[in-house]
């Protein structure tokens, strides 16, 4: 008989997670306490560890033909004046291109790859109780169901960490809010894929996510919001008149708006016990600096099923994946807190020499750099790839 994986989430990481387990051997299922599967038309960027790791999950090529793979950008001033222009044709992409996809394009894949039979909503799991092999969930509802694993997919409010970890202190503000949005306008954009803007204590960025949309954000110093809200028309209002008219002409056509608290975790010593896990923001909430939240996740999954693959012991196997993810996610947790500081700060002398580094850096150095983080946040997924 075919072992059982009980997985909390079935957001970016719990459907990948389901995916992987499911090809080494595994009956999985899913529970998610939202009524229905949705996710908001945002972007997300797949560099080439994300690319790898869906290639593994079989939907690299669905995700592929969803998305834009951006050529061109500018780096900006808030008032638009033009700092940097770059171009770089996909084929000369160390790694491979970097592909941007509308979010609900990436977890529609992952859904049809899961099935909807997979999943039960309207199940928030409340905790979890572990017996000799055997681990059981339950629900607000009073539900329970048993497995021969548990992994908490549950994001970075994860209630299979704070039974794991009680003693951890809540996930703490990094000063920084955040704004999403989705818009069609990209006419806007002109010739451009992406505009970067930044400024003291600001950065934002307008992105091709498909043929016919755009995903933006716009990241501030909360102390640049003289009100205290989670608004995010009313952020977007305060802000818009200090930014450039292509910012207000796709920030005033956007269909959906997200607000987002910015908020940071140290890594754990450990991530799980016995035959529990943890796996994506439930075990490493990264910062957005990174680049690399959906695509960790990602890796993550594709390394759980290689380990749990036809594994004799499941509690050994869990602490290898461990042992394997965690060093590598907690360097990328210390490197989105040094560029979130660097993006926040409104020392002027340190804004100053950020935009001159920028401007006079070749586009060369930026994707050795690039390739250099790819290599470290993703070696055991691209090595099997």
């Amino acid at each position: 008989m075919k072992r059982t994986a009980l997985i909390v989430g079935a957001g970016i990481g719990g459907l990948s997670a389901g995916i992987a387990l499911r090809q080494a051997g595994w009956k999985v299922r899913l529970f998610e306490r939202a009524a229905t599967p949705r996710e908001l038309g945002f972007g997300l960027g797949m560099p080439p560890n994300a690319m790898a790791a869906l290639r593994r999950l079989g939907i690299a090529d669905v995700v592929v033909e969803r998305g834009f793979i951006p050529t061109s950008g500018e780096l900006r001033r808030m008032d638009g004046t033009v700092l940097k222009r770059a171009k770089l044709a996909p084929s000369e992409a160390p790694g491979g291109p970097l592909v941007v996809a509308v979010r609900s394009a990436l977890y529609g894949a992952l859904l049809e790859a899961v099935g909807l039979d997979a999943i039960t909503f309207r199940a928030e799991v409340i905790g979890f109780t572990a017996s000799g092999e055997r681990v059981a969930i339950r629900t607000q509802a009073g539900d329970t169901a048993e497995g021969d694993l548990l992994v908490g997919a549950d994001g970075v409010g994860s209630v299979i960490r704070r039974a794991l970890h009680p003693s951890e202190p809540p996930p703490r503000p990094c000063g920084l809010i955040g704004v999403r949005g989705a818009s069609n306008a990209v006419h806007q954009l002109g010739d451009l894929s992406a505009i970067l803007y930044l400024a003291p204590g600001l950065e934002s960025m307008l992105v091709r996510s498909s043929d016919t949309g755009i995903y933006w954000y716009l990241s501030v110093r909360r102390q640049l919001v003289p009100f205290d809200t989670r608004d995010p028309s009313a952020i977007v209002a305060h802000m818009s008149p200090h930014m450039d008219p292509t910012f207000r002409a796709v920030a005033s056509n956007s269909h959906e708006l997200r607000f987002d608290e910015l908020v940071d975790r140290d890594p754990l010593p450990h991530w799980g016990e016995g035959a529990v896990t943890l796996l994506g923001d439930a075990a490493h909430p990264l910062l957005p600096h990174t680049g690399q939240g959906a695509a960790q996740a990602m890796v993550d999954a594709v390394s759980l099923g290689e380990r749990l693959r036809g594994a004799a012991n499941v509690t050994d196997a869990l602490r290898a994946y461990e042992r394997e993810r965690l060093p590598k996610t907690a360097v990328l947790v210390a490197q989105g807190r040094r560029t979130a500081r660097v993006m926040r700060t409104m020392n002027p002398f340190v804004c100053a020499i950020r935009e001159v580094g920028l401007r006079l850096a070749p586009v060369e150095l930026f994707l050795k750099l690039y390739v250099r983080i790819n290599r470290r946040a993703g070696t055991d997924v691209t090595r099997a790839a």
